[in-house]
């Protein structure tokens, strides 16, 4: 399903797929097509692979399929992602059986399928070059299925293995609905959760059916490709970052200052901010803004809650546009000063002095603005090619 979506969305690479399935060593006796497919609602793309008369499965240990794609005429990049692939599913039933990683025998993922189905897979994720991979709630499933070692639990137990740490659910729908080589390959993906929450472009969409049919549900896998936003060049990126905001009326102004300089320190905080305002019963309050990172937020929550007298916050996320930035330092006579500098959207370079750098030396306010202009305009001549 998998292959079938990315096939869906690039047809074009569908070709070359199949060369790629051929060079890992699948014979010609079993058939390899890339086919559209229908069904009650839908239609998308299947990827079949069937050994002529059914075929047998085969029992195959590990280090014979490293083997075989070790020696295979196979890209460099599609063989190690192959390879990848296959170890995480042999550590995963090494973890299930009790026995080496080297002596784990492939039942079902042994056959030619799987190996076209590995490989596949790795040729597409590599010719799609670097990406950043999301995913949403995997259904797990319910009930028996019977394999070379007896019957057992859905989901399997090496694709429970190899779903840890990725996002399920229950749609209500038994069977299994995640193999343990789907699952090997989200793994190897190591995806995020969600649809990317920055604004991005829609390029390209594919619908992957599996073979199985769900009554009254299409058994299909989607794949949305997104391109990140370039504006108009001016060399500014979005981004998404956390935005907590809350207001005080009863912490005094001495401590609250501390309050916030501790915060200002806490990891993931990019800035803080605090505006007098009125509150209730005309009191004088202060409403505090902190700008974090969004793998921070819980952190700073908790912080929020240490440091100040609050006790209610709120927080939403906001995208905001950044431009690219760097730090440069002058050193002068007798300090070194640390200018920010930003490239505009026109290409001009602009910079500011580190006021604590400028501050740290003797003199009153027109020594300080000497030393800011002396500085600036050294790393900004600089930056422009000057000396």
């Amino acid at each position: 399903m998998f292959i079938a979506a990315i096939l869906d969305a690039w047809p074009d690479r569908g070709e070359d797929l199949v060369a790629a399935v051929r060079a890992a060593g699948v014979p010609e006796s079993v058939s390899v097509r890339v086919r559209s497919h229908r069904d009650h609602a839908l239609t998308g793309t299947r990827f079949q692979v069937e050994a002529a008369n059914g075929g047998e499965r085969q029992h195959v240990h590990f280090h014979e399929i490293r083997r075989r794609l070790s020696a295979a005429a196979l890209a460099e990049g599609t063989r190690q992602r192959a390879l990848a692939i296959f170890t995480l599913l042999a550590e995963a039933e090494s973890r299930v059986h009790g026995v080496a990683v080297e002596e784990v025998a492939f039942h079902e993922l042994g056959a030619w399928d799987s190996i076209a189905d590995v490989v596949g897979a790795a040729f597409l994720i590599d010719a799609l070059g670097p990406a950043s991979w999301s995913m949403g709630a995997l259904p797990v499933g319910s009930g028996r299925i019977q394999s070379a070692h007896g019957t057992l639990p859905v989901p399997a137990p090496a694709t429970v293995r190899l779903l840890e740490g990725l996002v399920v659910r229950d749609d209500g729908i038994g069977g299994e609905r995640v193999t343990p080589t789907g699952a090997a390959i989200l793994r190897h993906l190591e995806p995020s959760y969600g649809l990317p929450r920055e604004p991005r472009r829609l390029v390209r969409s594919g619908i992957g059916f599996g073979t199985r049919e769900l009554a009254g549900l299409s058994n299909v896998l989607r794949v949305f490709a997104f391109d990140d936003l370039d504006e108009d060049g001016g060399g500014w990126h979005p981004e998404e970052i956390a935005v907590i905001r809350f207001e005080v009326d009863d912490q005094s102004a001495e401590d609250l200052a501390v309050a916030l300089e501790r915060l200002r320190g806490t990891d993931g905080v990019v800035d803080v901010v605090q505006v007098p305002v009125f509150g209730k019963k005309g009191r004088m309050a202060t409403q505090v803004q902190i700008l974090a990172g969004i793998e921070s937020l819980q952190a700073v929550i908790r912080a929020a809650f240490t440091e100040t007298t609050t006790i209610g916050l709120r927080w939403h996320l906001a995208h905001r546009a950044v431009l690219e930035r760097r730090s440069e330092s002058y050193v002068g006579r007798d300090q070194t000063i640390g200018i920010k500098c930003a490239t505009r959207p026109s290409g001009a370079v602009t910079g500011k002095a580190a006021i604590a750098d400028v501050a740290a030396a003797p003199g009153g306010f027109a020594e300080r603005a000497r030393r800011r202009r002396e500085a600036e305009d050294a790393v900004l001549g600089r930056e422009r090619g000057g000396e």
